[in-house]
């Protein structure tokens, strides 16, 4: 039996009347289930028809466990307990946040900044298994983390085949070489999308060794199917995704907060789920993760935010009534069921939506300009000025937005002109080690109360494969404040004729290069000393902020 809760009051309940009787009329629950790549309409259903075999996964993927428990038990008795996973996008996120959820340590190495990388590879090397995910192998970021390790287990004298596990679709250019040299390969469902693979090998891999219980994850999904895959208007998956996708007017900001909830992170797994399955073609539901309650986009939500409260299961149930101005979701429910439960609502609100949620085409742009800066030349734009040790240049956006500030306060107040007051939305973007600065985030609070707008923090280049499809594809209402550092030193990547420097730093002006040819305004700054330089930047972002 499922466990899920999902309620919602004012406009997202008045969605939910609207919306969910046609859902069910429509069978679109069902339909979902029976894998129908008709339900977005004709030019999704080419994508459509190779992306659905995530709802079936919660039943398919019970064969892995077994699997993997066995691996495990091989590897603890080597004394291999350290579990590390190199990996991006929905191969990161989804076992980061079943195994914190679960209390057990991974190691997550989802950056290319080479501070964030030397610190996974010195660390307990000699009890290390290294789980690689990618479903092609050609994820830059992905391949350059399993070069750096095979060339620590070799110079520790250990064998990188005995200590890579490589998860891959089957026949894969990655399948192929790694089973040619040797290594261990679990292959996943080639029919699912990467932001829906949590129950797939990529999620259960890395988790199933670190010593989350897998099995009950499965079992919590499967409990969920029977609720989800029915054509009924109490479909905990239909109310969310109507309350989501079906404001009227579009309410396309969804500040997600834990509400104590047993969850661990899981916002940041949402984001990335329905950022990059929606923000496409001018349209999209921007996820906005924030840290607690008593955030200004929680306390007091603007007219285009609907605020998502993942409580306890035990939680007492929204009232209906308590405010009828106020667009208000509670959800609840164990995380394998939340997983499927948040899939099934972001296909129907893609429909809602009319777009397609399986494709993702404002993410590869980022990429080719990356590999065009790796090629070619690097990015060397002169810094309009330098300010406290901090680089600033500035891009996009309508005219000279910069002007004359000369300062980094007033470089922050000239970009925070271009944010429409109505709509907009500010994105803060660091390219550094989220490990060391980890504080940073704490920045994203300050300004959403400087500004009182909705504010996103994303680690970069994780979040490119997630808000940064919305950045792109999306509404063009965001501004963006890149934050980039230079790192104490770099580590090189075997086999390629750049480091993780180079490589982070082109993907950093990758970015910003394609967000100003969408005329997104961005300001760049760049710290040749974090420590002095990051005290700079807090301090000109707190300028006009109120406790």
């Amino acid at each position: 039996m499922s466990h899920l809760r999902v309620s919602a009051t004012g406009p997202a309940a008045d969605a939910v009347r609207r919306h969910v009787p046609d859902l069910v009329t429509d069978r679109f629950a069902s339909q979902l289930f029976a894998q129908d790549a008709t339900l977005w309409g004709h030019d999704a259903e080419e994508e459509a028809g190779k992306r659905l075999s995530w709802v079936q996964l919660a039943h398919a993927s019970q064969s892995l466990v077994p699997e993997i428990t066995a691996l495990r038990a091989q590897l603890s008795a080597q004394g291999v307990d350290h579990v590390v996973l190199c990996g991006m996008g929905g191969s990161s996120l989804a076992p980061e946040v079943i195994c914190a959820t679960d209390g057990v340590e991974l190691t997550v190495v989802d950056s290319s900044d080479p501070d964030q990388v030397r610190s996974a590879l010195t660390d307990r090397i000699d009890r290390t298994v290294v789980v690689v995910s990618s479903k092609s192998g050609s994820t830059v970021e992905t391949d350059s983390q399993r070069r750096a390790f095979v060339a620590a287990f070799e110079e520790a004298g250990i064998a990188p085949t005995e200590r890579i596990v490589v998860v891959t679709d089957p026949g894969s250019p990655l399948d192929e070489s790694s089973r040619a040299d040797g290594y261990r390969v679990v292959n996943a469902d080639p029919d699912v999308g990467g932001r829906y693979s949590a129950l797939t090998a990529f999620g259960l891999v890395p988790c199933g060794l670190a010593g989350a219980d897998i099995g009950r994850l499965l079992e919590d999904a499967a409990a969920a199917t029977p609720a989800l895959s029915t054509d009924d208007e109490a479909n905990p998956g239909l109310v969310l995704g109507a309350a989501i996708g079906g404001t009227d007017p579009l309410r396309d900001k969804l500040a997600i907060v834990d509400d104590g909830s047993p969850l661990v992170g899981f916002a940041d797994w949402a984001e990335q789920l329905i950022a990059e399955s929606t923000g496409k073609r001018g349209t999209g539901i921007l996820p906005v993760v924030v840290a607690g309650t008593d955030d200004p986009e929680v306390q007091w939500p603007a007219g285009d935010v609907t605020v998502a409260r993942l409580v306890a299961e035990d939680a007492e149930p929204i009232a209906a009534d308590r405010d009828t101005e106020r667009a208000e979701i509670v959800v609840s429910g164990p995380l394998g069921a939340q997983m499927l439960l948040w899939e099934v609502a972001t296909a129907a609100a893609g429909r809602l939506l009319g777009i397609n949620p399986f494709d993702q085409p404002d993410v590869e742009s980022a990429k080719v300009a990356a590999r065009e800066m790796l090629e070619g030349t690097p990015d060397d734009t002169e810094p309009a000025f330098v300010d406290q040790g901090v680089e600033v240049r500035a891009l996009g956006g309508r005219g000279d937005w910069l002007g004359d500030a000369a300062t980094l306060e007033q470089a922050v107040a000239g970009l925070l002109t271009q944010l429409d007051p109505d709509r907009g939305y500010v994105a803060v973007m660091a390219y550094l080690d989220r490990l060391a600065h980890a504080d940073l985030a704490g920045v994203r609070r300050v300004l959403a109360l400087r500004t009182e707008r909705p504010v996103t923090f994303g680690w970069g280049p994780r979040f490119l494969h997630s808000t940064g499809q919305l950045h792109k594809g999306g509404p063009a209402t965001g501004v963006y404040l890149q934050v980039t550092g230079t790192p104490s030193c770099d580590v090189p990547i075997p086999g390629r004729e750049f480091g993780f420097a180079t490589l982070i730093s082109a993907q950093a002006a990758g970015d910003a290069s394609v967000l100003a040819d969408h005329g997104r305004p961005v300001l760049r700054l760049h710290v040749t000393d974090p420590q002095t330089g990051l005290a700079a930047i807090r301090r000109a972002l707190e300028g006009g902020a109120t406790a």
